[in-house]
């Protein structure tokens, strides 16, 4: 049986050993057991979070991260990963049964097999996918049409937060997650290793007032990724939405990365037709589900 422990926030420590579990976990299984959110959640002094941790013998077993702040719709969201040494002795199980049962989501990172298993035996179904696609970008790509009036420019860190978050959030207002971003999400992720402002590419009207943006991401020297496209309300279907897109694959290209890879609801399905005229390709999918 494993012990499980709750906390509010991981010491150092803690955050360390469970750092560790979640790259064996992937070494493993090929994917991410958690999203980018969960690790910035594991920071010293972060909050909004409760932490579980599963341990066998003394040793770190699994760990499920939920939270409490939740989605847009009011769901409190988990996500959780097995150290592959400790797999199938029931420490995954243990952990759900732990889950706060109220307007709980869990997530299943690239559809793994196990998961939906677990899923089925404890009562949840499926209730949104995510479908991650990829494309190479060896090839030429055709060159971006900017509509009339607009240009392009690399994000100024400490200048445009404001204005990055106030598009996001018209353009994203029914996504459970991306609508909610805020100016310290912004500033946090600028102190990530991977954060560059170059590759953060903002498009402005003749009024010099931000229209849409496209925030991309090196993961890897040979992958990168269609971080998020965002474009205004006022601004769509003219367009934009492409053109930002091509500029982020072409300045992706200019670092040298082979393949990008991004993210799409899948009931998204003038999104999914856009990527996939790019030439963009179904690469796996995040699975949702609710009891």
């Amino acid at each position: 049986m494993a012990e499980l422990s709750w906390y509010e926030e991981l010491t150092a420590e803690q955050a360390a050993e469970v750092g560790r579990l979640l790259e064996a976990a992937e070494s493993t299984d090929g994917v991410a057991p958690v999203g980018e959110a969960v690790r910035l959640r594991m920071r010293p002094g972060a909050t909004g979070s409760r932490h579980l941790l599963a341990r066998r013998d003394g040793e770190l077993a699994g760990y499920a991260h939920v939270d409490v702040l939740g989605d847009s719709g009011g769901n409190k969201v988990a996500e959780l990963a097995v150290h592959p040494e400790h797999r199938h002795h029931g420490v995954g199980e243990a952990l759900v049964k732990a889950l706060p049962e109220q307007s709980l989501r869990m997530w299943a990172h690239g559809g793994h097999p196990d998961a939906e298993k677990l899923a089925e035996k404890l009562g949840f179904r499926k209730v949104r996918e995510l479908l991650r696609m990829r494309l190479r970008v060896e090839n030429d790509l055709p060159q971006p049409e900017l509509p009339e009036g607009i240009t392009i420019r690399p994000f100024v860190p400490g200048k445009d937060e404001a204005a990055v978050v106030y598009v996001n959030h018209r353009a994203f207002d029914w996504h459970p997650e991306q609508g909610s971003m805020s100016i310290e999400d912004v500033r946090a992720k600028e102190e990530e290793p991977w954060f560059d402002p170059k590759g953060f590419l903002l498009a402005f009207n003749a009024d010099e007032r931000l229209v849409g943006f496209h925030w991309t991401k090196v993961h890897t020297p040979v992958l990168g990724e269609v971080y998020v496209v965002g474009v205004d309300p006022d601004a769509q279907g003219g367009g934009l939405g492409k053109a930002l897109t091509l500029a982020g694959l072409q300045h992706l290209r200019e670092q040298q990365v082979k393949e990008v890879m991004l993210y799409v609801e899948s009931d998204n399905a003038p999104a999914v037709r856009v990527y996939t005229k790019l030439g963009f390709t179904l690469w796996d999918a995040d699975v949702q589900y609710a009891r």
